[in-house]
């Protein structure tokens, strides 16, 4: 028998500096980005009354609430990223861990995480349970 699942796309952004450490190039230097970053959770059921899987709003406030924490910060002046690089890569498992607990209460699970740092390219983090 299949298993439904349903995954929902809520799209963020955020502005901030930061220097990539150890880079031996233009961005080891303090350069900013207008980040885009793409929040993919997932649930398998519906709500028996409005059949969503979850309130796109709550899920829109959440992202809003944790992008704000870095949003028109020095990337490399808060923790981790003050031990470890704030790259695409490092940013999207941030954020991953952060909204995974912030979701935590309602029934969905975090997919994947991408963080771009243009709309051309991006990095995207997510966990199996290979």
């Amino acid at each position: 028998m299949k298993k439904a699942i349903w995954r929902l796309t809520i799209r963020g952004d955020f502005a901030a500096a930061h220097a990539l450490r150890h880079y031996q190039g233009k961005c080891e230097d303090l350069h900013g980005h207008n980040y885009l970053v793409e929040m993919v959770v997932e649930g398998e059921t519906l709500t028996p009354d409005t059949e969503l899987v979850a309130d796109f709003t709550s899920l829109k406030k959440e992202l809003r609430a944790e992008l704000a924490t870095i949003d028109h910060k020095y990337l490399n002046e808060l923790p981790p990223f003050d031990v470890i690089n704030p790259s695409s890569e490092n940013l999207a498992r941030y954020l991953y861990v952060r909204m995974r607990e912030r979701l935590a209460s309602l029934p969905v699970r975090m997919h994947s995480m991408t963080v771009g740092e243009t709309p051309v390219q991006s990095a995207t983090y997510q966990e199996t349970d290979d």
